[in-house]
């Protein structure tokens, strides 16, 4: 079989978050005649597996470039400048796409434009960038197929040790072993190798997560924030995941710090998204940064009519801005809603649990 069969047999999907399909966007990159960019920037609020793949797995990573690209020169691979990540890549003499380091700047259409000449923002596609021709405002775009630097890895992996030892991982609708970041409260930090189906519980005992962490987030700042109880019920799949609003994403898993209040965690969230907007479209300009004013509005005196607004606002956001990254943070922000319900009641009542709990003999 060719590679782009071998793939599909496998089901390998894209590790950078959006899980599409590999074999569909290989087959339409080799259709095109595509260029390669290897996303290395670990873009994501706590992301590290994309730098511990080019520290730890370079060789396969440059080998499964290598299967991806064929007879087509120019590869290129992204990390974000002044990086550990990109030093090792430019030890290594592959030629280094250097993105600003933002949020969206790592985002597959910004790093087509910064490839292209233009500046590492996101373009409004008509079609997938793989199949080349022209942007929403009429710019030419030649074709280019951006793969996560983990997906090409495994790329790798399938090609050496075969479809079917690679589904042995996983389950039948996620196939494959992939990494998760581990980060926050925990004792452990860092990057674990695993595969879906696993029980979320395994993952928080492998870090060593504070025992009396309540939160989590799921996803970085386009995933979830949910309940640790709630979560400790779910296996790490994105279609268990689901029933919660949360997916496997690209695979962050962040504990809240238990002696920090959960609003003020998520504010901090929702103003660093705020801050890391591109500049050119309405609901990354404006409508961000109203999300997280209406989240500091309702923090500082919860009520119904403040929760509507951050509802109303949240909802402005999705399907309307160049990228996805508004669409994210709106469903963030929901999931915190939901989520924090208890403890805004509990603030609309009185002092924050969180410092009530702060003041206690543990956290003294």
């Amino acid at each position: 079989m060719s590679l782009v069969d071998d793939l599909a047999a496998a089901g390998l999907t894209g590790r950078g978050g959006a899980a599409f399909s590999t074999a569909v966007k290989l087959r339409a990159a080799r259709d095109h005649g595509a260029a390669l960019i290897v996303n290395a920037c670990d873009g994501e609020i706590g992301a590290a597996k994309d730098g511990f793949v080019v520290e730890h797995h370079l060789d396969e990573l440059l080998h499964g470039a290598a299967l991806v690209a064929g007879r087509n020169r120019g590869t290129r691979f992204a990390a974000h400048r002044g990086s550990r990540t990109a030093a090792l890549l430019a030890a290594a003499g592959v030629d280094v796409l250097e993105a600003p380091d933002r949020y969206v700047s790592s985002e597959e259409t910004s790093l087509v434009s910064l490839a292209q000449g233009g500046l590492a923002r996101p373009m409004t596609k008509r079609r997938p960038f793989v199949t080349g021709g022209r942007d929403a405002d009429g710019r030419t775009v030649r074709p280019t197929v951006v793969l996560n630097a983990e997906t090409v890895w495994r790329i790798a992996q399938v090609d050496a040790f075969g479809p079917t030892w690679f589904r042995s991982f996983g389950t039948e609708a996620e196939p494959g072993p992939r990494l998760v970041t581990l980060a926050g409260a925990v004792a452990h930090p860092g990057v674990l190798e695993t595969e879906a189906g696993v029980p979320f519980a395994d993952l928080l005992t492998a870090c060593g997560a504070d025992p009396d962490a309540e939160h989590v987030v799921v996803g970085g700042l386009g995933g979830a924030l949910l309940g640790v109880p709630d979560a400790r019920e779910c296996r790490w799949s994105s279609a268990d995941l689901a029933r919660l609003g949360a997916s496997v994403g690209p695979g962050v898993v962040d504990v809240l710090d238990p002696a920090r209040c959960p609003l003020d965690t998520v504010g901090r969230f929702l103003d660093h998204a705020a801050g890391e907007t591109a500049g050119q479209c309405g609901p990354c300009m404006f409508g961000v940064p109203s999300l997280a004013a209406a989240w500091h509005r309702l923090t500082e005196r919860p009520s119904g009519a403040a929760a509507d607004e951050m509802r109303r606002v949240a909802g402005l956001l999705p399907g309307r801005g160049a990228c996805r990254f508004p669409d994210g943070v709106s469903r963030f922000a929901g999931s915190a809603l939901r989520t924090l319900e208890p403890h805004l009641a509990a603030h609309a009542a009185g002092p924050c649990p969180t410092q009530e709990v702060g003041a206690g003999v543990r956290r003294a």
